[in-house]
């Protein structure tokens, strides 16, 4: 491998001649050889943006030349582009600020608008702190990134995912109105309802999650660009701060602002808390459809197999024929991750000492881990399982039928004490429901016929 000399504070070091990173993310490669886990790709779509913005806001300002902005602004349209990727191989484990991850940032966009200035035969330095980092520090820009990330990735992609599984509920929720079948609760036979209202409660938490995002993400557009090392704003002109936040909109598309306090948004993540809770409520709510629907359609001859789910591969490698429900064991695996992931974030969130929160890239490693894995995983199931779900209508039957909780329709006839009796003498004699009522004399034929109907019972009638 062939390689350059790189200068920084610190000295001379060598770095991969054909990467355009600086001395300082080499430094940080070579130190934190820590795990698997990388700064998520999303942070470094998430900072071109926002070093974008920074360098048409110090443009605007007058803070750095316009050749040199516009050099910037191109090599973050690089990034955006996928042009530079490669570029940005730093561990999540680093320091807790984020700050060589800034810097690593600011090398590979200074040294990429070189070349750009001298392809248009401008010769002129774009320094990574001077330049590329002025009117900032890592501990404003970090909580930015943050911020814009969760907006960006919720609005761009969870929420469609989200739409997407719900429209698939609904159409099952319609599709199966008519379909009445036992309830249950504490895992035992309950009054009947339609399969098409059960589906309608799990649509139901889906919409209600998004509901709730869309009032949580509005916590994340306060943006603490502007702040710069501990809330000051030390090197920051006036008017940076507000202006940013305007471009970023403009850049982004969605709406962000400068946040009313800054010492604040250094060091306290509590928005993203309230996001993160949020994430998981719709990990606990997926995690309730899909073993729902792993219940109902187990077996499917020895189980509750009261709907079939679409065979997507063979389930054992030892007992034929066997499937499995592998959608649903998807949905919570990554419930459970994302439920680990709020703990996690919950814990460092706690950690801000002062001015600065040092937990941020972990946060940050969390929060996108847990927006990507939810919308992927919602995708899947949708795809794979969900629109492929099948009534056994003679399951249904046999069940509703069978059950003899519907006996609470006489309740209203004969009492609850009087109705308790006769479903004893249906199980403790072998009859149906109808049999031992009639044989009580409590009820007669046809009052039996009008409160018995499930339909009615399920109130579709």
């Amino acid at each position: 491998m062939e390689y350059r000399i790189e200068k920084d504070s610190m000295g001379e070091i060598k770095v991969p001649a054909d990467k355009l990173w600086g001395a300082q993310t080499q430094r940080s490669f070579e130190n934190f050889r820590i795990g698997t886990e990388k700064i998520p790709s999303e942070m470094v779509t998430v900072f071109a943006y926002l070093k974008k913005a920074a360098a048409l806001t110090n443009k605007e300002l007058g803070i750095i030349t316009p050749e040199r902005a516009d050099a910037i602004v191109q090599a973050c349209d690089d990034i955006l582009a996928g042009k530079l990727d490669g570029n940005f191989p730093l561990s999540v484990w680093m320091t807790g600020s984020g700050t060589q991850f800034n810097m690593n940032i600011n090398e590979v966009v200074a040294h990429r608008a070189v070349q750009i200035l001298k392809e248009q035969g401008i010769d002129e330095t774009v320094h990574p702190n001077d330049h590329v980092n002025h009117s900032q520090s890592s501990n404003d820009t970090f909580p930015t990134g943050l911020h814009m990330a969760g907006v960006l990735l919720i609005e761009g992609q969870l929420f469609p995912a989200m739409d997407r599984l719900y429209g698939a509920l609904h159409d099952k929720e319609v599709e199966f109105k008519d379909i009445v079948k036992i309830g249950r609760t504490h895992l035992q036979d309950a009054t009947p309802l339609t399969l098409g209202q059960e589906f309608s409660g799990w649509a139901r938490m889906i919409q209600r999650d998004k509901e709730m995002l869309t009032k949580g993400v509005d916590f994340l557009r306060d943006l603490a660009m502007g702040g710069t090392a501990v809330g000051t704003g030390i090197n920051c002109p006036e008017g940076y701060d507000v202006r940013f936040a305007e471009i970023v909109s403009q850049l982004t598309g969605t709406a962000f602002h400068t946040a009313p306090n800054k010492f604040q948004s250094l060091t306290s993540k509590d928005e993203l808390v309230v996001v993160h809770g949020m994430l998981k409520a719709l990990a606990c709510d997926l995690m309730k459809i899909a073993n729902d629907v792993r219940w109902l359609s187990s077996g499917p001859r020895c189980g509750i197999g009261e709907l079939f789910i679409p065979e997507n591969e063979p389930g054992s490698s030892i007992m034929p024929s066997k499937v499995n429900p592998t959608q649903c064991e998807a949905v919570t695996m990554v419930a459970v991750q994302v439920m680990g992931n709020d703990a996690a974030m919950g814990f460092a969130a706690s950690q801000g000492n002062f001015e600065l929160n040092v937990f941020m890239p972990v946060i940050a490693y969390n929060l996108i881990q847990s927006i990507r894995l939810l919308g992927d995983v919602m995708d899947s199931f949708r795809s794979h399982c969900v629109t492929g779900i099948r009534p056994n209508l003679a399951r249904i039957d046999y069940n509703l039928h069978q059950s003899l909780i519907l006996v609470t329709g006489l309740v209203p006839v004969v009492g609850y004490d009087k109705a308790c009796l006769i479903a004893k003498k249906a199980a403790k004699e072998g009859l149906t429901l109808r049999e031992a009522a009639l044989q009580s004399g409590w009820v007669t034929a046809e009052q039996f016929d009008a409160h018995m109907d499930p339909a009615k019972l399920a109130g579709v009638k």
